[in-house]
């Protein structure tokens, strides 16, 4: 099945209460649709967890692939054979499987990454 996958800009304007963004994760979990994010993108949204209640709650049902040494090596590879330099998108895009929907504020990036490594993914951008 299908998930939705959100980069950082879609954790920040969930945390800025972007109805958009609230609403497709209400409808994923209506749906039983897994939402899923890579730990990186966390770190990069993640600043101050007492003011960010909206973010810190979301995150409570939202899968948070970690970057461990085997995803990190990944990233490197994928960045060298794309030319590109954000491990943060990198870290993402290997998350995605092909028939997801990634919501990103970095669309050109996303699909420059995805491309490289052949999945067919949907864009919306946040």
């Amino acid at each position: 099945m299908a998930a939705i996958v959100l980069n950082a800009g879609a954790l920040i304007a969930l945390d800025r209460g972007q109805r958009e963004v609230g609403a497709l994760l209400a409808a994923a979990a209506d749906a039983g649709v897994e939402v899923k994010t890579s730990a990186a993108c966390v770190a990069q949204a993640w600043r101050e967890p007492s003011r960010q209640a909206r973010l810190t709650l979301a995150l409570g049902g939202i899968l948070e692939c970690p970057l461990d040494s085997r995803t990190a090596r990944a990233c490197g590879l994928l960045l060298a054979r794309t030319g590109t330099s954000d491990v943060v998108d990198a870290a993402l895009t290997l998350i995605v499987g092909t028939g997801d929907t990634v919501l990103s504020s970095d669309r050109a990036d996303i699909a420059r990454l995805l491309d490289a490594l052949g999945r067919r993914a949907r864009l919306r951008s946040v």
